[in-house]
């Protein structure tokens, strides 16, 4: 298995790909690419050396405006938002197991839509538009069997009849079916997807070792069920899974929720412009207690009063699932805020 710097020392023989897939918000300028931050803000602070020279390696970077610096297994890491090593190792060889041709330059005058990298915010915004709508599909039959119900205008889910996948360990690759769930700001601008691979016989979730994969730009942004873009969420809820946060949409269909798809995200979840009150759906493992945490703090500086919901069981997909849908809107009931109670959860 290769060492952490050997992955860094050959992602720095394509500096200027790795940079172009996982910081896509920024220019490359002679022998830099430069951008916000690490995160992939737009920007000119950091700066990432793209070729060998006497003041180091291809890969290097340094943000001249906190001090920060580190390598491309960085720039991968937090871009991604990915929270172990082994993350950002897998991610790291699906990169280098890719081909990265030096980018030609354009004949003068020359116009052309250029292929999305994969990975890239722009390769989940083609991936979901050429996704179709959910209802009547494999999809929504998932959902349903879980309890799900949510509105047919709901635009965040989509359905892929034959979406690509790749065992990261045998380097196989299948087409199945998949859910796919977007990634976006608080504007609706879609950032990144979210893909859950469906068995086609419809028995739940694909048998994989992991059926479930994001990617794009995913840090601060979530799986927004109810958003209205440029309208005002003075009320919302937020959690990690998809499926927790549509069983709550569920029992409070007008209620506003992002699925932040792990603790890591969760505890950078950008707010939504009015946002006054803040529930947040609780995590059994300790993972999910610091993404709860460090969001209420956040929260709090920013003038946001956050109440944590707690499931009776292991999550509140499993509420609805196994209590019922009026047993789980009766506990959330004790739970909200009386206003809140009133104006999300239906009466009787």
């Amino acid at each position: 298995m290769s060492s952490a710097s050997d992955l860094a020392r050959r992602l720095g023989q394509y500096a200027e790909a790795v940079c172009r897939a996982y910081l896509s918000n920024g220019r490359r300028s002679g022998n830099h690419w430069i951008v916000g931050d690490v995160r992939n803000a737009s920007g000119r602070s950091m700066h990432v050396r793209l070729k060998d020279s006497p003041k180091g390696p291809a890969g290097k970077w340094v943000d001249e405006a906190t001090g920060e610096y580190g390598d491309l297994l960085d720039v991968i890491e937090l871009s991604c938002g990915l929270a172990e090593f082994r993350e950002v190792a897998d991610e790291a060889r699906r990169f280098l197991n890719e081909p990265h041709p030096e980018p030609a330059a354009p004949a003068p005058g020359a116009q052309r839509q250029p292929a999305a990298q994969r990975g890239s915010p722009d390769a989940a915004r083609r991936l979901f538009a050429m996704s179709e709508p959910i209802a009547g599909t494999l999809a929504a039959r998932y959902l349903a069997a879980r309890g799900i119900l949510l509105p047919a205008r709901e635009r965040a889910l989509r359905f892929h009849p034959g979406c690509y996948y790749r065992d990261l360990v045998t380097g196989e690759t299948s087409a199945l079916p998949a859910l796919i769930a977007a990634v976006t700001d608080p504007d609706g601008r879609v950032t990144g997807i979210q893909r859950t691979w469906l068995d086609p016989a419809g028995a739940g979730k694909a048998h994989l070792d992991d059926p479930r994969r994001s990617l794009g730009h995913l840090l601060g942004n979530g799986i927004w069920l109810g958003l209205c873009p440029g309208a005002p969420i003075p009320v919302m809820a937020a959690g990690e899974g998809l499926e927790t946060m549509a069983s709550l949409r569920t029992v409070m269909p007008v209620l506003p929720v992002a699925a932040a798809t792990s603790a890591s995200h969760l505890s950078s979840l950008t707010f939504p412009a009015g946002c006054r009150r803040l529930y947040i759906a609780a995590d059994a493992d300790a993972a999910g207690r610091h993404g709860i945490r460090r969001l209420s703090q956040r929260a709090g500086e920013a003038g946001i009063l956050t109440m944590v919901l707690r499931p009776q069981l292991g999550d509140f997909n499993d509420d609805l699932r196994q209590l019922g849908p009026a047993h789980l809107a009766a506990s959330l009931a004790d739970q909200l805020v009386p206003e809140d109670a009133r104006s999300f959860l239906p009466s009787g």
